[in-house]
């Protein structure tokens, strides 16, 4: 089922949104080289729990930590440890939820750890751009297939591919709800769009195949191929002419 929001209920989402804004700014701070990944999920769960709200992802289904933080090859869910550390060269995703007065918002961001190729300066590019090439479309009526088929081409228009296993998603109440929003699809197919719906759109993308696998720790998926991969997300909302970016 999916549910539409009132102003009331946006104006909460807007909150948490703020606050997921504001961790992702903490944790770029710390993005350097030696840092450890805990180090990074101390700070924002930190923040988080100073603001009087919930990290979205601590304990959900499981998963071990507030943060998540996926290194190169990491396409998404990598595990924060005191013996994972940031090296000089790598990019690193961190995706954040935060969950506050009965409403989660949920973003993500890649950065460069120093000084970083050609080809991974490329990739973050690339990702956050396929990221407003589908947001732009976003309006009432707008179905979601056409969403995901402008990511999609934007994307493989460079060569790169698009996690096709894992995918962005409703958002509100629950972390995660109705509708999934696949970062690919074809145009005039798929769900339409409704003022009032709040979704996720995350591109996750890979600079060889699509194809991913999941480590035996059971959270994080990595390239099949080794090759790096890159996260770009925001929370909106839906209205009648746009959207409302909830994260920016």
């Amino acid at each position: 089922m999916i549910y539409l929001k009132s102003e009331s209920e946006l104006a909460l989402m807007r909150a948490s949104g703020i606050l997921v804004k504001q961790a992702l700014e903490l944790a770029r701070e710390k993005i350097r080289p030696g840092t450890a990944t805990s180090e990074i999920d101390k700070a924002v769960s930190g923040f988080i729990a100073k603001n009087n709200a919930a990290a979205s992802f601590l304990g959900y289904g499981g998963f071990p930590k507030s943060v998540c933080v996926s290194i190169d090859d990491e396409v998404v869910h990598g595990i924060p440890d005191e013996k994972r550390f940031l090296h000089e060269g790598s990019i690193v995703s961190v995706d954040i939820g935060v969950f506050k007065d009965g409403f989660h918002a949920d973003a993500a961001r890649t950065f460069a750890v120093g000084r970083i190729s050609e080809e991974k300066q490329k990739l973050i590019a690339v990702t956050e751009q396929s990221f407003f090439k589908g947001a732009e479309l976003v309006k009432e009526g707008t179905r979601l297939g056409d969403i995901g088929y402008a990511i999609n081409a934007y994307v493989e228009s460079f060569g790169y591919s698009t996690v096709k296993v894992l995918v962005g998603h409703g958002i509100g109440r629950q972390l995660h709800e109705e509708p999934s929003v696949p970062n690919y699809g074809s145009r005039g197919k798929g769900l339409r769009l409704s003022a009032g719906m709040t979704i996720a759109i995350e591109p996750m993308i890979n600079v060889g195949t699509f194809e991913v696998v999941r480590k035996k720790d059971g959270w994080t998926y990595v390239t099949k191929d080794g090759k790096p991969s890159a996260h770009y997300e925001n929370t909106l909302a839906v209205t009648l002419d746009g959207c409302e970016m909830l994260t920016l």
